[in-house]
């Protein structure tokens, strides 16, 4: 239980310092470019390293990264605390992205090489998403009593928690690692279709929210309260779907579909923004469980599913922004829509082994 409790504070603890830094934005940089800068410096660091943590957590373990992506998360909070000059808060951000990018795919895979791995996986992203929507929400709250550093401040100091827990954590034997470029491409291969689904269901979340506020032209509370509909729907679905038995094919597939008419019903209500919420947590619980049927390679299929997370939430986004440029926002719309339809066609033809 310990162990277990560990990962669920670490998580959000990560998550929740990662989104502490929104709110405060104009107060760390001026410009809305380096303000940009510093917010996707985080998403760099992390896209970078999900893959290499991955498979370095098959090959050194996964608690030696899961303490080392705790003490950079503090490392980062505590430079960012620290300087002030723009190009330092980069690196500083860069390397909370790192942190990140070590933590995720060495949890989980850890979470896969247990016997109750389906509802750990369940808590394990509610804690994530409960860790967004807390970094924000809480970050504006102290920034009215201790100014912009407050939040910082606050979740970097409880990141010592799980730091301090991790101690006591114990690795996961599953026997030797078969290494090398063969074994990479056959998981490449076999999962092919699953991550595709990921890039494409995932990203689609990214896509709309990145849409929404231009498109409505909301205020910003009230674009708050509907985006962080979509974090509370993803955190209770996830825990219900993982403790429930779903076949993980026939789940995805029927999200798909359900997930391209709740984006094209999103173009008329933002009620549909708690049901893309809803789909997303069943389909990460499903995905999740999909790739627990590989305990020798946990590393690397799990390295590469937060991989094709981050490459989704970073292709879609951009890709439906052009298509609302140069044709309008009916057409971005109905791309991820009709891109998410796409997915309950291909996920059939996944080739890896599936659990029961």
């Amino acid at each position: 239980m310990r162990q277990r409790l560990t990962l669920l504070l670490g998580v959000f603890a990560v998550m929740a310092l990662s989104n502490a830094v929104v709110p405060v934005l104009p107060a760390l940089a001026e410009g809305a470019a380096f303000q940009g800068a510093i917010f996707s410096a985080y998403f760099l660091g992390a896209f970078l390293t999900v893959f290499p943590a991955g498979l370095l957590s098959d090959r050194i373990g996964r608690v030696f990264l899961v303490r080392a992506a705790l003490l950079l998360t503090i490392a980062s909070g505590a430079l960012i605390l620290m300087v002030s000059d723009p190009l330092a808060l980069l690196a500083a951000r860069a390397l909370e992205g790192i942190g990140a990018g070590l933590f995720v795919p060495a949890a989980m895979s850890w979470i896969n090489l247990q016997s109750d791995h389906r509802k750990m996986s369940g808590n394990f992203i509610a804690a994530l998403n409960v860790g967004l929507v807390v970094g924000l929400v809480v970050a504006g709250w102290l920034n009215g009593f201790f100014g912009s550093s407050g939040g910082i401040m606050a979740f970097t100091v409880i990141t010592l928690i799980p730091l301090l827990l991790s101690l006591m954590m114990k690795d996961v034997a599953v026997g030797p690692v078969p290494g090398g470029g063969a074994d990479l491409l056959a998981i490449g291969r076999d999962y092919f279709w699953m991550y595709v689904a990921t890039i494409m269901l995932i990203g689609a979340t990214g896509a709309v929210t990145a849409l929404y506020p231009e498109y409505t032209g909301e205020e910003a509370a009230a674009l708050g309260v509907q985006l962080g509909a979509m974090n509370v729907a993803t955190i209770f679905s996830s825990l219900a779907a993982s403790r429930v038995s779903l076949k993980p094919i026939p789940t995805i597939r029927a999200s798909a579909a359900l997930m391209g008419a709740a984006v094209a019903l999103l173009y008329f209500t933002p009620v549909a923004f708690v049901l893309i919420g809803a789909l997303a947590g069943v389909v990460i619980i499903a995905q999740v469980n999909y790739l627990a049927a590989d305990p020798t390679h946990q590393g690397a299929v799990m390295g590469l599913f937060n991989t094709a997370t981050y490459a989704g939430m970073t292709l879609l986004p951009f890709a439906a922004g052009v298509v609302a440029e140069y044709q309008d926002f009916a057409a971005a719309f109905a791309m991820i829509a009709v891109l998410a339809v796409i997915m309950a066609a291909t996920i059939g033809r996944c080739r890896c082994k599936v659990p029961e």
